[in-house]
Parts: C-alpha cells; structure tokens; sequence
C-alpha cells in the first residue's frame, strides 16, 4: 500500500518539484521514498515517485521505482496483487530479484504486453513507463479500491493517488468544476471519471490509460480502454447461472474462504474489522479458520446504546476465539476529527461514517499494518435497505405512472392534484425517467441542491447553464442487463457508490493512520461468481443477502447475528446546529459567499438560516436537510484550506 504520482511533460517540473509533490502523501507510504526522471522520446521527461508503506519483503528490494535489469520498464505501484504466487510460477522464466508483486507486474508486462491486466487479481493503481515502446500507462484495479488522479493540461499529464501531489505541482491553477458540485451535494461525493478541478479526471474502475510519447502534436497521444466493465462482466457471467443453491453455497463458501487466505498473506502484522454484522463476522470467521493463531479483530463503540453495536462484535469474537479490541469512542472523539477531513480526504466528501471508519482505523494500526474488511457485501448479496424500497417502487410502478397523469388535472384554486399528495405516493408519482428508476428520491431535495449553485441569479445562470451540470442522479440504468430493479440497482452501485464513497472513503480513512484495507468479497472471483448466482439464492421472500446469512449460519449462531442492520455515522445536525453553527454561519453568509464566487448567495444563506432556525416545522426545513447542509459545510471547510489557503 503506497502514493504513486508523477508526470509526462516538456515543461520544468524539477527533481525537487516531484519530491515535494510526493512527500504530500508520506502519511500513505512512510516506510520509504523513491523519486526518478527519466528524458524520455519527442522531448518529453517522465517523472515516477512512490511513497512505500512496506507490507511484502520489507527489504530495499521493494523500492520503487522498480526497473527491470536491462532498464526498458520502470514501475510505481500502489496496492497488492494476491496472485502473486500463481503468477511467479507461471513466469518462472523472468530473474526476479525481490519477493514483491511490484515485480511480478514488471514480469507480466513482458510476456503479455498491454493485455497484463487481465492477468491481475488485487487492488492496485500503477503508472508504468515503457522506454522501448515510448509509452506511459496508467491503471486502476476492477472495484476501485485503490484512487488514481490525472490532471491533463498545456501538452502535459500530471497524476497521483490522490489530489494534493497534483495540487502542489507547479502551475497548477486549482480551477473548481462547479459542473459536479449539485451532484456532490446531493451524494455527498464524486464520482469517476470527474474530480472537484477542471481538467483532472480519475481513472474509472477497470480502466487503462495509454499515453504514447509523441514529438508531433501538443501532449501524449491518448488512448483509454476498459479491460473489466461491470454490466459486460454481469452479462456474460449471468448467462451461465448456477441453479442449485447448495452448489452455488458451497463454491460461494470456498471462493471466499481462498480470498480472505489470499489477503491474510503479509510480511506484517494483520487483523480485521469486526462490527458484529454478517459481512464482517463471515470474513473474521473464515479467517480464524485460515489461521494456526487467534487473529486479531477491532471495534468501535458508542456511550449511546441505539449506535452502539460493540456487544454484538464482542459476543461474534468470543464465538470464534479471536484477539479482540474494542475502542468506545465519544462524540469529542469524533468532533476533533472534523477539522482533520480536508487534509486526508483532499476531494470534498461528506459521507459522515468517514468520522467512525478513521477512529476504528487508528485503533486498529496500533497493533497491525494491514485490516480486513467485509465491504462489498452489500451491493453484491442485495444487503442495503433501500433494495426493499426499490422491490416495492417495482411494485408500484404502473399505479404510479397512472398516478402522475391524474396529478396534472387542475384543482380550484389553481395548482394540480400532484400538489397534494402525501409525500412517498408524489416521489413514486415523480420517478418516471427509464434510466434513473431505482434511484428513488424526493424531487424537492434534488430541486434544493441543483438551486445552491444555479439559485434564482441570472448573472450565475449566464455563467454556468443548468444544462450544463451534471444530472443529480446517474443516468446510467439502460446500461444493466437485467429487469429486476434491485439487480439494475445493486450493479449501478457497484459502479457508483461503491468505488467513489465505500472505497474511497475506507482508503482515505485507513491511510490517514498507514493502514493498509483489504477487501476479501470485492475480490474479482467473488465478484464474478455472485453474477452466477440467481437473485433468488440473495433476496429470498424479503430476506437480504440470505446467501451470504446462510454461509454465515455455518460459522456463528444466529442469535449473534440476527439483528436490524444499523448505520455507522456521526450526529452531525446535532453539530451543525451546535458548536459548528458559528462557522456555518460564517460559510454561508451573504458577503462570504458574493466574495467566493461559487455558490448562489441569496438563496444558499436564506437555506442555511432556515434549516438552522425553523428546526423540524416541515418536510422542507429542519434535519430533512442535514446531509445537504453537511455537504456543503465539508466542501467550504475544503476551499478553505486547498484554494483560499493557496490563494
């Protein structure tokens, strides 16, 4: 687990450049540090420096930029192929040198050229540099879990791990895309391929970038592919489906207990997060039985008893025997990491269980370099709850369509008859767009956060069209080979939601502490075998990811495990209203925000003082807005400190 950034350019970045820019994610990588540049085709210099948190053969061995012996490849990498094993054996013919799988990419590139990724299993974000070829590639794993930044600018390329290499890079103007921002405060994140700057994208999941080294035209050549897509995997695996659930259970079973095997392998200490919850108790269960040794497990818990779920992981770990620890946190705990969240997670983002996950992460890296975890669970096995209200709006969905006509009528008085329907009966009304069905939402929260930029300003209208910002929702469903909703549903939240808040916000959080997370059900097995498996074995008369609780049941007994599935947040209305209410204030003022440029003043102050003085009055005031007033709290704190700061 590292940083990786570097560049492609005829301009003057400079050796000491490149170091400062590194030395931005020591936090990733403290073990060591490697900064190269290399004169390079068509007058170009490639850059390549890597952070090293050191995790396989700890030696120096394991410095990158890694190089083949005759100098013709060159290597920054950041995360863990678990195949590594296989691939040695299969490429016996190179001279490794280390034990590092940073080598076996080098070896794979050789004998497969452009195609090596197909022959990668792990999390991973690399830039490889081939001399002889005169080309750069730049790749991100399948899931997603591990970022990768580009900024593509004046006949240069500029990418990192995460943002602030490329913020200190020379030059860079740090020019908000306010085109992402309604979406960003609607989902509290932002997803690939845009960033929070113009100009700088982020590799998609699944996604090579080709840049080829060119004296003709102003930069690289560049050429992007997919090598691994969700909905084409899901096609072609659903095809082949497995029709008897004992055999589906027990390859699920067998594939996931080799996953978690192949992350327990490391040259450090290692454990896992343990919440008490189906995903986490399997992935510690399946470890115990991998291990010779109790493994280590780690909790958070809460004073106030509806939040806590530390007796439930308590009572799982007595169960199966393993070293655990358990960390009650309070709301000072959580409140003095606040101003901490624009330094580590350096892209506005607003998921409040950022707050808890980096709690439990500086609990765990005290006594191990590497968790695991049971993310993915969810969206592969149908575990959230709002796949129970998509079944239902499914249900619903011709009523309703029948439902938005009537609304139309006019009633005395003037209006329609949609004005007065009660609340869920006018969002299912209102859900008639074919390719944003499953993503069920109120029309009056969406109107809310497209209007904190757009307002009711012409002077904004003229400089940034409606039109020409990002769909609240992803307009992606028509994409998803399938007509069950809760399949469309889960497949756009493995694309979405999954890499750009889940992974993301585990990444930023466990390596805010040097923590390496890895993810056993997001292995691409799993992942592809689920596809196999009819949604039926998952969702079964009402019951979520029944599958997964069955295999569960093997290891645990119920009555551990049987319980309503609780969030993992922070109070941050009751924060916004309280000790951050000053500065919310501050933030969101008229004369803040005429100065800021970015956001509409009237309309964004009279919102903010609304939600904070008028408390629960109605649906469209009080906590019904937090988490939009949250996101936009996060992202003033965030220009504050990356673009005022630097201005």
């Amino acid at each position: 687990m590292c940083g990786i950034c570097g560049f492609i350019t005829k301009q003057n970045i400079s050796q000491d450049d490149l170091i400062r820019m590194n030395d931005t994610m020591t936090h990733r990588g403290p073990d060591d540090a490697g900064v190269r540049i290399y004169p390079a085709a068509g007058g170009y210099a490639v850059g390549l420096a890597q952070r090293r948190l050191a995790i396989r053969d700890l030696s120096p061995l394991g410095h990158q930029p890694m190089e083949t012996a005759d100098g013709r490849l060159s290597l920054v990498f950041n995360g863990e192929i678990y195949n590594m094993a296989a691939l040695r054996e299969e490429l016996a013919d190179y001279p490794f040198r280390s034990r590092c799988d940073t080598e076996v990419i080098l070896a794979a590139y050789l004998t497969w050229g452009e195609e090596f990724l197909e022959h990668l299993f792990g999390m991973f974000a690399l830039a490889l540099y081939d001399r002889r070829m005169g080309v750069v590639l730049l790749a991100r794993d399948r899931a997603g879990k591990k970022p990768l930044y580009y900024w593509q600018s004046g006949g240069q390329v500029v990418f990192a791990s995460t943002l602030s290499p490329i913020m200190t890079c020379p030059g860079f103007p740090r020019e908000i895309n306010r085109r992402v921002l309604p979406r960003y405060l609607f989902q509290q994140y932002i997803h690939a391929p845009e960033s929070i700057f113009q100009d700088v994208w982020q590799l998609c999941p699944g996604e090579m970038l080709r840049l080829e080294l060119s004296a003709y035209g102003r930069g690289p050549k560049t050429e992007k592919r997919k090598y691994w897509d969700t909905a084409a995997r899901y096609a072609a695996c659903s095809a082949d489906p497995v029709s008897d659930y004992e055999e589906a259970k027990t390859q699920l079973k067998e594939l996931l207990k080799q996953a978690v095997a192949d992350r327990m392998i490391a040259d450090v200490p290692l454990g896992l997060f343990l919440s008490g919850g189906f995903d986490s108790s399997l992935m510690t269960a399946l470890a115990q039985e991998c291990s010779a040794e109790p493994v280590q497990t780690f909790s958070v818990g809460f004073r106030e008893q509806e939040f806590d779920e530390s007796a439930a992981a308590e009572a799982v770990a007595r169960h199966l025997g393993t070293r655990h620890q358990t960390r009650i946190i309070t709301e000072e705990d959580m409140f003095s990491l606040v101003d901490a969240l624009p330094q580590y997670f350096d892209e506005p983002f607003a998921d409040p269980s950022q707050i808890p996950t980096m709690l439990v992460s500086e609990t765990a890296r005290r006594a191990v370099t590497v968790a695991l975890s049971g993310d993915g669970g969810d969206e592969m096995f149908c575990g959230y709850n709002i796949y129970d209200n998509v079944a239902q709006a499914q249900k619903l969905d011709v009523p309703a369509a029948l439902t938005h006509l009537i609304g139309h009528i006019p009633i005395p008085g003037g209006g329609s008859l949609s004005e007065k329907y009660p609340f869920r009966v006018r969002v299912l009304s209102d859900n008639r767009d074919p390719l944003t069905k499953t993503q069920i939402a109120s029309t009056g929260y969406i109107e809310a956060a497209t209007a904190f930029l757009a307002g009711a300003s012409d002077s904004e209208r003229r400089r940034l069209l409606l039109s020409e910002m990002l769909p609240i929702k992803y307009p992606l469903e028509d994409r998803y080979p399938a007509k069950d909703w809760q399949v469309i549903r889960m497949l756009l939240d493995m694309d979405t939601y999954l890499p750009s808040d889940i992974l993301c916000k585990v990444d930023r959080a466990s390596m805010k502490y040097s923590l390496e997370a890895r993810c056993p059900i997001l292995d691409t097995r799993v992942v592809e075998y689920s596809f196999r498996i009819p949604h039926a074995f998952k969702y079964r008369n009402g019951v979520k990811k029944a599958i997964l609780r069955d295999i569960a049941y093997d290891y645990i007994p119920r009555e551990l495990l049987d319980r309503p599935k609780q969030g993992f947040g922070a109070p941050v209305d009751k924060w916004l209203r309280g000790p951050l209410q000053k500065e919310l204030l501050e933030v969101s003022s008229m004369r803040y925000l005429t100065k800021q440029g970015i956001f509409e003043p009237e309309y964004v102050s009279k919102f903010v003082t609304d939600y904070l003085l008028k408390g629960d009055a109605g649906p469209a005031t009080g906590r019904n807005f937090s988490k939009l007033v949250w996101s936009f709290y996060v992202f003033q704190k965030w220009e504050r400190r990356w673009c005022r700061a630097a201005g």
